[in-house]
Parts: structure tokens; sequence; C-alpha cells
């Protein structure tokens, strides 16, 4: 009985020791919080819908980013031969037909892949028209179409077989394999359907190969959009770039990576979408500064009796600053809790719609620095309320 009795001493005495009580200015900032419980909701709500916003508008620029980028990162290339003036892959014309003979004659280039794009009108089957982008390659190389959900890549080699994505489906007027359709007054069919390809633009992407996208787009047999140059190994990138603009004066030559940043900055800022969503994200910040400004402020003044009596009894201004920081800090941390579930509630149920919508780990990092900064920012309007109490009023009451 004795040894148990220890024993449980012991163990009470290192229980007591790993339960250390929590600082009094945490016990304060958080009585402080919740003391209002009115006032903690709209700080909360102020909180949670500037994390929402934010969160939404900078996941629509990375899902804008993601869908004008989404040609270059399945196509293999090292460097792009373009037309003159193209300011983005979705802004295609021809090019004349001597380049591919050029580039591949040229030193330090071990492949050309020829890849033709431009503009079609489909005829659905039961009547009406609508506006496509054509994408038409070398479909053995199996970089284009990705994400086949039905049907194959190889079926597009049949006569007239196309690439189309299923949540086009009703703006097409199909919707299974096989359908038949007219792209300029063209019949063809559908030989496979992707999941989810869409577009910046919100036209339909559709795919097929080389010669189909020729014949449909009416070009010349040498004729193609871009070509995808691949450079053989222990090649420099920037003097085969060199040599190839040396060459072709009539064309650009491109770094893969240079053309995706010109197609992203076509897009995002120079057709002002960009900008306007990040417009709407700072609407957000500054939303969520002014509520929970607002609401620190009020309930710094309705303690502002309490803090006098602090001051008095030897509490240094650092101290209450204190207080209102974790406070702040203890607002943040649950209006971001909160306004991230609901934001990936909002991602959720736009999975499948026309918005793309993307939350990564580091934007969800990025979000929780924001709230704590701007609740930190918003503390400071109470603190210096704080920092012109005069001590003698609690003496005065």
């Amino acid at each position: 009985m004795q040894t148990s009795s220890a024993q449980a001493a012991v163990g009470t005495g290192s229980a007591g020791k790993r339960r250390k009580p929590l600082p009094m200015v945490i016990k304060l900032a958080y009585r402080n919080l919740f003391h209002d419980r009115l006032s903690l909701a709209v700080t909360l709500t102020g909180i949670l819908f500037s994390v929402v916003l934010v969160a939404v508008q900078f996941g629509i620029y990375l899902g804008s980013e993601r869908r004008i980028a989404a040609m270059f990162d399945h196509a293999q290339a090292d460097l792009w031969i373009v037309p003159l003036g193209t300011k983005s892959f979705d802004d295609p014309s021809f090019l004349t037909g001597r380049e591919r003979h050029a580039a591949l004659s040229s030193a330090g280039v071990a492949e050309v892949q020829e890849l033709i794009v431009g503009f079609v009108n489909w005829r659905k089957p039961k009547g009406g028209s609508t506006a496509a982008l054509l994408v038409g390659s070398e479909t053995a190389s199996g970089n284009l179409p990705w994400d086949v959900v039905n049907g194959t890549v190889a079926a597009l080699a049949s006569p007239s077989g196309v690439a189309i994505d299923d949540t086009y489906f009703t703006e097409l007027g199909v919707n299974k394999l096989g359908d038949k359709a007219e792209v300029n007054n063209l019949e063809v069919t559908v030989a496979a359907v992707t999941h989810n390809i869409r577009s910046f633009t919100t036209l339909p992407y559709v795919f097929t190969t080389l010669g189909t996208g020729r014949n449909l787009l009416d070009a010349a047999s040498e004729q193609t959009s871009y070509l995808l140059v691949k450079l053989a190994p222990g090649a420099d990138r920037e003097e085969t770039r060199k040599a190839l603009a040396a060459r072709l004066p009539d064309t650009e030559i491109l770094p893969h990576d240079v053309f995706r940043q010109r197609s992203l900055d076509y897009w995002l800022f120079e057709t002002g979408a960009g900008s306007a969503l990040i417009a709407g994200a700072i609407l957000g910040i500054i939303v969520g500064v002014v509520i929970v400004a607002q609401t620190l402020y009020a309930s710094t003044k309705d303690h502002i009796n309490e803090f006098a009596t602090m001051r008095a009894l030897g509490a240094s201004a650092g101290y209450i600053h204190k207080v209102i920081l974790i406070q702040a800090v203890l607002s943040a941390v649950l209006g971001y809790i909160l306004g991230m579930c609901l934001a990936m509630l909002v991602i959720w149920a736009s999975k499948d719609s026309t918005l793309l919508i993307v939350m990564t780990p580091r934007l969800a990092l990025f979000l929780l620095a924001l709230t704590v900064g701007m609740c930190v920012l918003a503390a400071i309007c109470a603190i210096f309320k704080v920092t012109r109490i005069d001590p003698a009023v609690v003496f005065s009451r």
C-alpha cells in the first residue's frame, strides 16, 4: 500500500509538473474575447467573410493559371517556334510551312513536333452551332489530349476522329462515343472523351490528329501553328535558340517557360482578368481589417476601466498590449478555421462547374499568415487607445 501511495504521489507530482497553468496574459485575452459573445460573433463573421473572399479570389486566380498553362504543362518542348506577334497559345495563326525542315537541320535539335491550332465552327447534330478551338497534334507522341476517360488517343487516327471533354457535352450537343457532328462543314466522329480539360476562354477544345486538323482548318499539307522543339542531349538551349532565330527571322523562338509565362501574363493582366481577381482579394482584406479593428476597439473601450485598474496595480503598458494582441491572434485562428471550412465547402461545390477554384498548401499557409497579420494590424487601433490610459481614472470612479 505504501509503495502504491508513493507511486501515486510520484505520478501526481509528475502530472502536476506536466500540467502547467496558462499564463495570466492568455487567460485575460481569452476572457475578454468570450465575455461579449455578440461582439465575438461579429468579429468572427468579419474574419470568416474576409478569409472566404480572399481564398476564393486567389483560388480562382490559381485555377485560371492552371487552365491557361494546361497545354504547356502537357506539351513536351524545350523551345517553341511561333508566328511573330503571338500573344498566347489561344492566339493562333499559321507558320509558312518551311520552318520544320530548317529546324531539323539545325545543330542541337533532336526532334520537332508539329501542332496546328485554330478556331472552328462546331455544328451540333440536332441544330445550332458554337465556336471551338481545334488542336491537331501528332497523337503518336501521346501528349495531347490527356485525361482520356472513354475511348483512346489511338482512336483519333480513324477518319475524322476527334476528342472532346465531357464537361462540354451539352454545349456541343453530343453525349457519347460515336456521336457525329460537323466542324467547318465537314463531318467528325467523337472517338475519345476527356474529363475536365477546359479552356480559360470557355471555348471547348477539340483534339484531333495533325492531318485531320489541317483538313478541318483548310490548311496546306505543311502548315502548322506551332513547332515544338526538343533539344539533343547536351545541347545549349540559348545557343540553339539563337541559331534558330537566325535561320527563321519571320518567327519567334521562345523557351518553353517564356511562352508559358507570356500566355499567363496576356490573359491575366493584359485582359484585366487577373487584376480584377486580385482587387477582389484586396477588398476582402480591407473589409476584414475594418470589421476586426472596429470590434477590437469597442471591446477595448468596454474594458478600459479594467485596463486602468491593471495599470494602477503596476501592470506595464507592454503587458496590456500583449493581452490585446493575443486576443487578436485568438480571433484570427478561430476565424481562419471557420473561414477555411466554408471556403473548402465552396471549392467542393464548384468542382464540376465552369469555375475552377484551387486550394494549395502554400495558399492555405498564406491565408493563415494573412489572417493573423490582418488581426494584429486591426489590434493596433485598440493599442493606441490603451496607450493613452491614465491609471488615475480608477480612483475617480
